[in-house]
């Protein structure tokens, strides 16, 4: 008894002495509640990182192209589908920090979401355009849905593919002006309802975290389609029509991110297309109330989990700042400059960080959000999208 008590003793105390990242060293196992990664398109690459005490766990290599690279997890936290540009899906186990499979499913990819279930993953492919879904466990693949519209039978790019509640995925034609609902309650046989002529080039889209609104959001012209989920018997409608009409447009570097929007309180912000404004929508009524003039074409609004403020970052040339948007006071109430090319914003799942990419310095910067103080910065190649697990479980993310 007096030995098993000495060991015990010399793991509490070995625990204080070197604090809880090495928790997981002493008694073999950790979960996956602060874990995340980061792409580092440079290196075709991912890191994988924990947010307790802000360190780097694991690289991964061997992903392909990841130049506009997403992520979705699943449904336990264990593992990170990433989905390359060049038509690659990789399943990488990060607790182990390896890859478990990589495919090359398509010839350009541009995202991916994973079911309700957490049994599918999907991929919105540009090249051939359409959806392929894959069985989450294998990678095997379980359903083809091309993209075809029109007479000639032509191919469209796939874009703003989320997942929505009921098993189904929904997702926007680019060049088709469509969207598309994918029933996949039987994953072999996907039940399609298509939304035809819903405005010119949507390039992206969302879904509210209730999972009942699905916007695109429209390139070819000013305003946004909506898609009430819960009564999709009524059809798309057109929102926001006409916010930019009549003002001289600026020139697009960057499209903005509709999966970057921000619901805070009662009040949902949007980045604009081509404008230095984020627009401030009224979710009751889908009608504008407001905008917020900021530092350059904004390409992520994301709101602070708690809804107190919304950070906003920027297309090129001016990418290197970062805006705080009060939610109460509509204003902005700081703003800096963390480098060259912030790519990517992402919040602990209370809100106390913000784990920020700089691409072009090479780095991800923590940031604590009541004291906008940097907290750590880690080494990454050419750094962008930042994946936490609390994804996880929230809809569309």
């Amino acid at each position: 008894m007096t030995r098993n008590w000495l060991k015990i003793l010399a793991v509490v105390a070995a625990v204080v002495v070197a604090g809880p990242a090495s928790l997981a060293a002493l008694d073999g196992f950790r979960g996956t509640g602060d874990l995340g990664i980061v792409i580092e398109r440079g290196s075709g690459s991912v890191q994988i990182f924990e947010t307790t005490a802000r360190t780097r766990l694991a690289q991964v290599k061997g992903l392909g192209d990841l130049s506009h690279a997403s992520a979705v997890f699943s449904r336990d936290g264990r593992y990170a589908f990433v989905f390359g540009r060049d038509g690659g899906l990789s399943k990488i186990d990060i607790l182990a920090g390896k890859l478990v499979k990589r495919i090359l499913q398509a010839g350009n990819s541009i995202g991916g979401a994973i079911s309700q279930d957490g049994s599918l993953v999907a991929v919105s492919n540009y090249k051939p355009g359409g959806v392929r879904v894959f069985n989450s466990h294998t990678l095997e693949p379980v359903a083809d849905i091309p993209a075809v519209y029109g007479s000639g039978g032509e191919l469209s790019k796939v874009v703003g593919l989320v997942d929505a509640p009921g098993q189904r995925f929904v997702f926007s034609l680019y060049d088709a002006g469509e969207i598309w609902i994918a029933d996949m309650s039987v994953p072999s046989r996907p039940v399609i309802t298509k939304y035809k002529n819903i405005g010119e080039l949507p390039y992206d889209a969302l879904i509210t975290d209730d999972g009942r609104y699905y916007i695109a959001g429209l390139f070819g012209e000013d305003g946004m389609a909506m898609l009430d989920l819960w009564k999709p018997e009524k059809g798309v409608r057109r929102i926001m029509d006409g916010y930019g009409r009549g003002e001289k447009k600026l020139p697009v570097y960057k499209m903005p991110h509709l999966e970057g929007w921000a619901r805070a309180g009662d009040l949902i912000f949007l980045p604009a297309v081509g404008r230095h404004e984020v627009l401030v929508v009224e979710p009751k009524t889908w009608k504008e109330v407001g905008r917020i003039p900021v530092h350059g074409q904004p390409i992520f609004a994301v709101a602070r989990p708690d809804g107190r403020q919304v950070w906003v970052n920027f297309a090129h040339p001016r990418n290197d700042t970062v805006q705080v948007i009060d939610t109460e006071s509509l204003k902005i109430i700081h703003e800096f400059k963390p480098g060259k090319a912030v790519l990517h914003l992402e919040f602990t799942p209370r809100g106390e960080q913000v784990w920020i990419s700089v691409r072009d310095a090479d780095r991800v910067d923590v940031y604590d959000t009541r004291t906008f103080k940097r907290l750590q910065t880690l080494i990454a190649n050419k750094p962008s999208g930042i994946f936490l697990t609390a994804r996880a479980n929230r809809i569309g993310l």
